[in-house]
């Protein structure tokens, strides 16, 4: 039966309404975050730990088919890494469709033509994330609602943002972080502790600095986000959540504070200046006043969260909103401080371009921060839906200049020889670029280029790709500018470092070639493998194994673990030598396949004299002042199987330090060792350092025969505590008369010294405000038994390494280095009693980038298990 005109509308609005009311009842389903957590995000004293948030974010998932959940990893500790999909219905389901147009464009292997038109069709690729850093927790409480809003929001915005983008939103970039801050908050909350951190780092190894890891990808969770964001995704712009903003304010956004990062695309710059705007904007309508812009986050450095993605050509963003703690504060109205960060005005209200509308104090509140982050994040949807087309074009045409670059302006590529002192991190070095992204190739046959011949093997960067700004940066030199509060006055220091270039810290030899040249060469996919090393067949005595890898230290450690005799052979550049038993051919086998190591064969007993290598045990100081740089240290002896215990202030007063073969004290301030937290600052039991007990235990363990590492600042503690005959030379010096903020620094090695073996005779130190030495005596003469100082050489002080005499600057910033520091020791081994202290200048492993100096801290340990008559330096003080 046919329906009439007025009966067929009748029936269209009935079906209308029917599906309306549907997807009404549909979305009534979708769980708010309160009605999980038992209250709402950002409430006073709450906080949502990360079982709660999972629990969230699979009802959610199940409920709306506008949200997707994947697990793109584990946490250190095992927790899931979890990823939200957000878009509309429809974009749901060709979610690969706009994946693989989003890589094209970003990767721009194609033309114009086709990349207007895929601009066109495709969508915005959005990551916005929360937590990274534990501390900052009101992030990873605002992700949930976001989540909700734009899952169940039926605005005409929110409707066009879910048309025109894919959000990614990382709901918890730090998941075991998240739950220990939680923890320490809620078991003191109503304490006078209530707003203190706790004295452990929130990333089991690395705290803070789980930003500060996004080139070297070391961390688990660094890995599993990079593979998303430059290998999959390939987003357009990611936007990286932390707090706090600068006291009195509300809110940081960009623009950012200079310098820029030469190898920065300036459409990147402007994006992100684009994306601030935005953000401002919409705060200004909103009268959401204290935002404020253009403060000390420069986009100079290469290694955040945010700052890496400006080297793939995508837009970086990070914000800092105010109040990180669900405790209320009241900020006295009659307390507004005249100026907020270096020179922008707050008091007079208005007149500061970066700070047009000031906070004027009041009551501040956790959700304030929640509300602040939720608008940023809004802001950046909007925009993303508004300008969907252009920036996905725009990545497409910076990436495509990348590429137009290569051997005009930039180089044609970078070549990494297989002629290697260490192969092994010559393969750290390619995989560090694969895991962000870099396309690799690897030569299949001996090829030339500028006028040299490479072996097949080599590994070839070309820059012809669209991630070459990223390459470039990492391969070449920094050279900051020179920065002044005012002219003459004290440097304006760097955001974070001022140089890191990979091939010097890390001592691998990289070709940069020019001009074009052909090569035989296959693209790697995935990492590069490990390649075998040799084994020879016919072992009659032993193995002998060179010094010059990182990646030796993991096998002689295993091999020791086994059972397996391990020695020394001074004369052989201390290459290790392994006694033939009945499995060690099968685990040379083994190990040769799993670390590409070689070894040669022994055919009968050395003649030449040998020293005998144990298993070090060591001793690893924790302060309760959570320190990163024992994280770092940490990790480090676990990545190359070194025994370790944790040893706090009272394990040091009270255990048989004896037991120790070492004890490294990481990079600390003297009174955060010596007085830790002050009295009634934190629950008692985490007050206080090592004290006058803990001092005279270290003292008696040296006396005894023990070893003690200390690296950088707590090298100081060294020389106040045993009273050494050595000066750090930096001390009492000014920023302006001298300064070398995070920066490469030459150093000449004694190769010859047993605690350089393996060494190339020149490393890059990781130098940060560090020190350098004098050697000095104390001498008895004049009337009087008169004392004075004088510079003279000690029998108990090696020097190890010294600072170049000259051309100290590698990479990055340094004002008057030649005057304090060249030619000055870095490393120091001082005898004392029956035993060693070893100090080093600087951090050897800082953030577990400086691979090339590696070999200094290995060397020290497996010196500390040899008898004492067995040890012997070659070098003198100087």
């Amino acid at each position: 039966m046919k329906l009439s005109i007025p009966k067929m509308a009748i029936f269209r609005s009935s079906l209308l309404l029917a599906t309306l009311v549907a997807g009404t009842m549909a979305l009534a389903q979708v769980p708010k975050p309160a009605d999980v957590f038992g209250f709402e995000p950002g409430a006073d004293y709450k906080l949502a730990n990360t079982k709660m948030l999972i629990d969230y974010y699979q009802k959610l998932d199940k409920a709306s088919p506008r949200v997707q959940m994947v697990n793109i990893g584990k946490s250190t500790l095992g927790k899931p890494l979890l990823l939200l999909m957000v878009s509309s219905e429809a974009n749901m389901k060709q979610l690969e469709k706009w994946r693989t147009i989003s890589e094209q464009l970003s990767r721009a292997k194609i033309d114009d033509k086709t990349a207007r038109g895929l601009a066109a069709s495709g969508k915005a690729i959005i990551w916005i994330d929360a937590g990274m850093h534990a501390s900052e927790v009101a992030s990873a409480q605002m992700m949930p609602e976001l989540a909700y809003r734009m899952a169940t929001e039926e605005s005409s915005e929110m409707k066009k943002i879910r048309d025109q983008v894919v959000a990614l939103l990382m709901v918890e970039m730090n998941p075991d972080g998240l739950d220990i801050v939680a923890d320490w908050y809620n078991g003191n909350l109503g304490t006078p502790f209530e707003t203190t951190q706790p004295p452990w780092l929130y990333h089991h190894y690395v705290g803070h600095d789980n930003n500060r890891d996004w080139f070297t990808n070391n961390m688990v969770e660094t890995k599993a986000i990079s593979n998303v964001l430059y290998n999959q995704w390939y987003p357009q712009i990611v936007y990286n959540h932390h707090q706090t903003s600068p006291a009195w304010t509300r809110i940081f956004i960009p623009p950012f504070a200079n310098p820029v990062n030469p190898q920065i695309h300036p459409g990147v710059t402007a994006g992100v200046n684009l994306v601030g705007t935005a953000m401002a904007s919409r705060f200004a309508i909103k009268k959401m006043p204290g935002v404020v812009a253009q403060l000390r986050f420069s986009m100079w450095w290469n290694g955040g969260m945010r700052t890496v993605p400006y080297y793939h050509n995508q837009i970086g963003i990070l914000t800092e909103t105010a109040h990180a703690t669900p405790s209320p504060r009241f900020y006295p109205p009659d307390s507004l401080p005249k100026t907020v960060g270096v020179g922008v005005t707050a008091s007079t209200g208005g007149t500061d371009i970066f700070y047009a509308d000031p906070w004027k104090g009041g009551q501040s509140r956790f959700r304030d921060a929640v509300n602040y982050m939720e608008e940023a994040s809004m802001a950046t949807l909007v925009l993303a839906a508004d300008k969907r087309e252009e920036f996905l074009y725009n990545i497409y045409v910076m990436g495509r200049d990348a590429i137009e670059s290569a051997g005009k302006t930039k180089p044609f590529a970078y070549v990494i020889p297989t002629d290697q002192w260490d192969k092994s991190e010559a393969l750290n070095l390619v995989n560090m670029f694969r895991q962000s992204g870099v396309e690799v190739h690897r030569a299949t046959q001996s090829f030339q280029a500028n006028n040299e011949t490479y072996q097949a093997g080599a590994y070839i960067i070309y820059g012809g790709q669209a991630f070459s700004p990223y390459v470039v940066d990492l391969m070449e030199k920094q050279v900051h500018p020179n920065q002044r509060l005012y002219p003459g006055g004290p440097p304006i220091p760097p955001y974070d470092l001022a140089g890191w270039t990979l091939p010097m810290q890390m001592g691998v030899k990289v070709a940069r070639i020019s001009s074009t040249f052909k090569a035989d060469a296959a693209l790697i996919s995935g990492l590069a493998p490990v390649v075998s090393g040799d084994v020879a067949a016919s072992a009659g005595y032993g193995y002998m194994l060179s010094r010059n890898q990182n990646a030796s230290v993991m096998a002689v450690n295993r091999l020791l673990k086994d059972g397996e005799n391990v020695s020394v052979i001074p004369s052989e550049s201390g290459s290790f030598l392994i006694e033939k038993g009945a499995s060690t051919e099968a685990r040379v086998q083994k190990l040769a396949k799993e670390l590409g190591i070689s070894f040669t064969s022994v055919a009968s007993k050395p003649t030449a004299a040998t020293k005998p290598l144990k298993l070090p045990k060591i001793g690893l100081y924790k302060s309760w002042v959570a320190n990163m740089d024992e994280g770092w240290t940490r990790w480090l002896m676990e990545q190359y199987s070194f025994p370790i215990d944790t040893l706090h202030d009272a394990d040091i007063a009270k255990k048989d330090l004896s037991t120790y073969s070492a004890i490294i004290i990481p990079d600390q301030e003297v009174k955060r060792i010596l007085n830790g937290h002050a009295p009634n600052t934190m629950p008692a039991q985490y007050t206080g350092g090592l004290g006058l007990g803990g001092t005279m235990a270290l003292q008696q363990y040296v006396a005894n025969g023990g070893t003690l590492v200390t690296f950088d600042g707590a090298s100081d503690f060294a020389i106040e505590l045993f009273g050494l005959p050595v000066r750090n030379v930096t001390e009492g010096l000014s920023s302006q008369q001298f300064y070398i903020p995070g920066s490469l620094i030459r150093t000449t090695i004694d190769t010859k010294h047993s605690l350089a073996y393996g060494m190339q005779p020149e490393a890059a130190a990781a130098f940060s405000n560090s020190r350098a030495f004098d050697v000095i005596r104390q001498v008895r003469e004049g009337e009087g038994g008169r004392e004075e100082t004088k510079t003279a050489p000690d029998p108990k002080v090696e020097v190890i390494a010294s600072y170049a005499k000259k051309d100290l600057l590698m990479s990055g910033w340094a004002l008057n280095e030649d005057k304090y520091i060249a030619g000055k020791p870095a490393v120091l081994r001082v005898q004392q009693g029956k035993g060693n202290i070893i100090m080093f200048g600087f951090s050897p492993q800082f953030r577990g980038q400086p691979r090339g100096t590696y070999k200094l801290i290995f060397n020290a340990l497996y010196e500390s298990t040899m008898p004492k008559s067995a040890v012997e330096g070659t070098a003198k003080s100087e």
